[in-house]
C-alpha cells in the first residue's frame, strides 16, 4: 500500500464549505418556491414533507452516492481529496460509507466536538 497523507482540518473544512454552498444553491430556490419566502423566517423546526426531503433525505442520498462512485463529494474532488479505507488504503464499501455518514450525526451531538476533533 502506498503511503497516504491524511487531509488536515482546514482543507476538510474548505471541502465542507464548498459542498454546503453547492447544496444551498440547489435547495434555497426550491424550498422558496415550495413554501415561499416565509419559510426562511419561520420558527418551526420542520415545515413539512418537502422540507425533510430536501434538507435531510436527498443530501444524505447524494453524499453517499458521490462517496460510492467517486470516493469524494464535489468539495473533496475540487480540493483533490479522496476517502479511503483506513486498513487497506482502498475504496471503502457502501456499508462503510453509510456508517460514516451516520457517524457525522453522532459527532455533532456533543457541540460538534467530534467534527472539530478530527
Amino acid at each position: 500500500m502506498a503511503e497516504k497523507e491524511y487531509a488536515g482540518f482546514w482543507i476538510r473544512t474548505g471541502a465542507a464549505i464548498i459542498d454546503s454552498l453547492l447544496v444551498l444553491i440547489i435547495i434555497v430556490p426550491i424550498l422558496s418556491a415550495i413554501y415561499g419566502v416565509e419559510y426562511w423566517f419561520s420558527d418551526s423546526l420542520v415545515k413539512g414533507f418537502w422540507d425533510v426531503m430536501f434538507n435531510y433525505v436527498l443530501p444524505a442520498v447524494a453524499i453517499v452516492i458521490f462517496w460510492t462512485y467517486k470516493s469524494a463529494t464535489p468539495g473533496k474532488m475540487a480540493l483533490k481529496l479522496t476517502i479511503v479505507d483506513v486498513d487497506t488504503g482502498g475504496k471503502p464499501s457502501t456499508r462503510q460509507f453509510i456508517v460514516r455518514y451516520l457517524g457525522y450525526y453522532v459527532s455533532t451531538i456533543p457541540l460538534f466536538l467530534g467534527i472539530i476533533w478530527v
